[in-house]
Order: structure tokens, then C-alpha cells, then sequence
């Protein structure tokens, strides 16, 4: 077989469904490879949308999404999705093409180093520039990017290898490693922290959800009456069901939760990253950390733990589960449920009587549409921010916020990879700044035959950072826009489009959109 049937067939050994990309003529070879085996190619309307979607399909289903891209511009434009799963800890494997290995030493039509420059974006990435060295390539790609913490691999094939035969088969795919338990000394040590304890808080981050942690965890919470605040990350891992749950940290709007952190005498973070929420914001300075994670706490000044279980997630909670119900360590619950009603009561307000909304208005009528199980994926923007606050989550992985590097422009292709990868529906949740930076992605949705939902929060404006700036200066520039008919625009698509102007009008739109089996969009104006 040639190089390119190799790559192809290590793909298919790896359970590879979809590869999400454009084509190129410098991947002539891999493209009809691809044609002729069980991988479905996806041709896409830009890369940084492929790269979105593998992102998105990783970060769903802890199998790494695969993005494809020919040589110079096309590994360029898919450089921000790999960028956003590599810092949102999203197992995905880029695959680009290159020249022939002939010209690289000089200046070339479209060639860039493109192994230097994934560098940073990558947990590895390497050129393959033999064929016999493209099945144990593949497969590493594969384990360290679905390795704990996941990220993002890369793998560059120049065009002429792509067409030399290989005389090696692929190799088999394993079992993921798994973390060892806790060692018995430091479970000891927060054991004693725990015991020590009276207003102990559980702060849940991406890797509560991403380890498949939710089951014990809720557990903990159960055995010890513990309150738990998440991440943006982190929501769903403990259900905002719970009386438990403060829902999710913020040192604005929900100054209940930033409270709660004030008060606690004990934080212990569970799977958490610096790069989800800013310690520094937490008013925690009296109280002690324990950090629960499968790599250590990066150094912080303001997030400095006391001890640090670097082991198995979820087998960490079920030791302190089960040795807090041994010893009968339970916590009282009255420092906080004042603060868990106050909570409940601003997320379950009433909306607006008509249009324009406020999207906190909007979050309400969304969630009785959708059911538990159903999938929220957040663009970036001033909406991400009302969502990862006052949109109960009750199930790990089913509200998606992008909050590594937080790119716009994820929800609506972001939607298809949802699309494809969960049996529920599906709602792409984004601004009218982020939804036109990647709207094209509607045309791939309606070739494949998706069915999903997207949801555009109109309000002309790059809100976020007018809000910002008028904050601090009193004034805003270089934030206004102007949207076009997005109804008129869904119908060119040939699907269904809805601009609702009452609370009644966007329930039925939200019931019959969510419940449908086609695509849809609902423009709703916002202020």
C-alpha cells in the first residue's frame, strides 16, 4: 500500500468515523485513500470550522477528533481550532498536508514551516517523512492526544510520501492508561485537612467531567453534605438539581458563589485549571486548597494548595467518599443554602414581556425546552458568559463552553460535530458577532443531514468588549455592527428560521425548533 492508504488504515484501526477538513492538491493521495475506506470525509467551507468540529467531537467523546488541511493557508486557518483543543484539554489529531520534501529546503509557492508552528499548540506533532514510520506516527498522534490531559497532535505529510510504498501494517490500538489510585500518605493528609474542616466547598473543574469523575463525586457531595461550585468547564458534574450546588463561580454576577469561596475554610478543586477561572478572584485567602487532579497545580501565588493528590480523579473520590461515611464526616449545610436559594431564585426569574430580551431572560424559556440530556454548545461572547451562570446544567457534558482560549466562531460548526456525536438534540447557542465568523458551516450541517438547533443572540454589537470598555472608560468604539435577516438568511439554506417578539412566541419557537428532527435558527434580539 502507499503511505497515504497506510494513514488511512491507521485511522480506521483507531475507530476514526469522520475526518472534517478541505481538500487540497498537495493531499491528492490521502484524499482518494480516504475515499476508498470507511472513514467518511467531511468536506468542509473553512478550516478553522474543521478544526471546530474535531474539537468539539473530542471534547464529547474523549476520542480524538480528526481535522484535515492542505499545505501553507489551509494549515494556517486551522491552526485557532487546533489552538482551542489543545487549551480546553480536547484530544484532536490535525493531519496537513506538505510539499514534496524536494523544495522544502527553499522558498516555495505556499510553504511554511508548519511543524514549528503547531508547536505551540500541540502536546507533539512531527513530520512524516518516510512511509515506514507512518504507523507508529499515527498511533502516537492518537495516544498522546487522548492521553490524560488530552490536547492536540499534528502529523505532516508531504505530498511524495504520500505516494511511496510502506512496507509496515498498523498498529493496534490499546486500552487508554489509566491513573493509579491515590497513595495512602497524602489521602491521609487530606483526610486530616477534611477532618479539620467546618465550611469545606468543592470546586469542580473540566477535568471532573472529562474523566468520567461525575459519579463519584456526587457521591462525596451526597456522603458529606459538601456544597460544589463549577467551572465553566465543570458544569453538570454535580447537577444544579442538587441543593448542593452554588452552580458556577463567578466574581460578578453571582456574587453568592464568590461568597460561598470566601467563607470556606477548605477548597478542594477537583480537576480543575487555572486557565478555567482565575484563582485570584476567589477571596479564598483563609482557607486551605487541596488540589485533586491527574497533574499537578501549576505555580500561582493565588492558588498555592496545601496538598496535591495527583492520582485518578475518580478513584480519589471514592476513597474520601467512602472513608468520610466510615467515620460519619458530614458537614452542615446552613452557611450556605441561603446563598444555594438566592441562587436559584435569579436563575428561574421571569422574562422580559417582549423583545428585545436580555439573554438572561432568554435562558429559561431554553432550558424548559430542552431535556436534561440534551447538549448546550456556547459560542464565545457576553451570551457565554449568562450561560456558564444562569443555565442549570443537570447532566456532565451537556453544557460545552469554550473557555481555554475561548475563540469565537465554535457554536455552529461546533453543533454539527455535537450533531453526529450524541444521540440527543443538539443547541448552538451564539452571538450575531461569532455566528457570522463561521455561518457557512450551516451548508456542510444541511449536505450531512444534521439536525440541530442554533440560537443567535442579536444585538449589533461585539458586546462583551463594549461592556468592557464601557466599564472602564465610560464608553465604547470599534464594537458596533450590523446583521443581516438572519430568517431570510435560514431560508436560503433551506431551513427553518424564527424571530420571536414575546416570551410566548420564543417558547413555542424554542419547543418546536429543540423537538424537531431538521436544522433551524431562532434570531433573537437582545439588548
Amino acid at each position: 500500500m502507499k503511505a497515504s492508504d497506510l494513514l488511512v488504515a491507521c485511522l480506521e484501526r483507531e475507530g476514526v468515523e469522520h475526518v472534517f477538513g478541505l481538500p487540497g492538491e498537495e493531499m491528492e493521495d490521502l484524499l482518494f485513500s480516504l475515499r476508498d475506506s470507511e472513514v467518511t470525509f467531511v468536506p468542509t467551507r473553512h478550516e478553522q470550522g474543521a478544526a471546530f468540529m474535531a474539537d468539539v467531537h473530542g471534547r464529547l467523546t474523549g476520542d480524538a477528533g480528526v481535522c484535515l488541511a492542505t499545505l501553507g493557508p489551509g494549515a494556517t486557518n486551522l491552526l485557532t481550532g487546533v489552538a482551542d483543543a489543545h487549551l480546553d484539554k480536547s484530544p484532536l489529531v490535525a493531519i496537513t498536508a506538505q510539499g514534496g520534501l524536494e523544495r522544502l529546503h527553499k522558498e516555495s509557492h505556499q510553504a511554511l514551516d508548519v511543524v514549528d508552528t503547531f508547536e505551540p499548540v500541540t502536546k507533539w506533532n512531527a513530520q512524516l517523512n518516510d512511509s515506514d514510520i507512518v504507523h507508529e506516527s499515527v498511533r502516537k498522534a492518537f495516544k498522546l492526544a487522548e492521553y490524560e490531559k488530552p490536547g492536540a497532535t499534528h502529523l505532516e505529510l508531504p505530498e511524495d510520501v504520500a505516494g511511496e510504498g510502506a512496507t509496515v501494517e498498523p498498529l493496534p490500538a490499546r486500552d487508554r492508561i489509566r491513573f493509579a489510585a491515590p497513595d495512602a500518605e497524602t489521602l491521609d493528609r487530606v483526610k486530616e485537612l477534611l477532618g479539620e474542616a467546618e465550611r469545606p466547598l468543592i470546586v469542580t473543574g473540566n477535568g471532573a467531567v472529562r474523566t468520567h469523575a461525575a459519579e463519584p463525586l456526587r457521591d462525596l457531595v451526597e456522603t458529606t453534605g459538601m456544597p460544589a461550585v463549577s467551572t465553566y468547564m465543570g458544569k453538570g458534574a454535580v447537577s444544579d438539581d442538587d441543593p448542593h450546588s452554588l452552580m458556577t463561580l463567578d466574581s460578578g454576577a453571582h456574587g453568592e458563589a464568590t461568597e460561598a469561596m470566601a467563607e470556606a475554610d477548605l477548597l478542594l478543586t477537583v480537576g480543575y485549571d487555572i486557565a478555567e477561572h482565575d484563582p485570584d478572584e476567589w477571596g479564598h485567602e483563609n482557607a486551605r486548597i487541596v488540589h485533586v487532579d491527574s497533574e499537578p497545580a501549576e505555580v500561582y501565588e493565588a492558588y498555592n494548595p496545601d496538598v496535591e493528590v495527583v492520582a485518578d480523579i475518580g478513584r480519589t473520590l471514592e476513597r474520601l467518599a467512602e472513608w468520610c461515611g466510615d467515620t460519619g464526616t458530614r458537614f452542615g449545610t446552613d452557611w450556605y443554602a441561603d446563598l444555594r436559594e438566592h441562587i436559584v431564585e435569579d436563575v428561574d426569574r421571569e422574562p422580559s414581556d417582549e423583545a428585545p430580551f436580555t439573554v438572561r431572560d432568554v435562558l429559561p424559556l431554553l432550558r424548559e425546552a430542552m431535556a436534561s440530556e440534551d447538549v448546550l454548545l456556547s459560542d464565545v461572547g457576553s451570551h457565554k458568559m449568562a450561560i456558564a451562570q444562569n443555565f442549570p446544567t443537570y447532566e456532565p457534558n451537556t453544557t460545552i463552553v469554550s473557555n481555554g482560549l475561548a475563540s469565537m466562531g465554535i457554536a455552529v460548526p461546533g453543533g454539527l460535530a455535537a450533531d453526529l456525536a450524541v444521540d440527543a438534540n443538539v443547541v448552538a447557542a451564539t452571538g450575531d458577532g461569532g455566528f457570522l465568523m463561521n455561518a457557512a458551516e450551516i451548508e456542510t450541517a444541511t449536505r450531512l443531514g444534521c439536525g440541530y438547533t442554533i440560537v443567535v443572540f442579536v444585538d449589533d454589537d461585539y458586546g462583551l468588549i463594549s461592556e468592557k470598555q464601557e466599564n472602564h472608560t465610560g464608553e465604547s468604539f470599534g464594537t458596533r455592527l450590523t446583521t443581516p435577516d438572519l430568517v431570510t438568511f435560514a431560508e436560503s439554506f433551506d431551513i427553518d428560521g424564527y424571530r420571536p417578539e414575546s416570551p410566548d412566541e420564543l417558547r413555542d419557537a424554542f419547543e418546536t425548533a429543540v423537538a424537531s428532527d431538521g436544522m433551524a435558527l431562532v434570531e433573537v434580539p437582545v439588548e
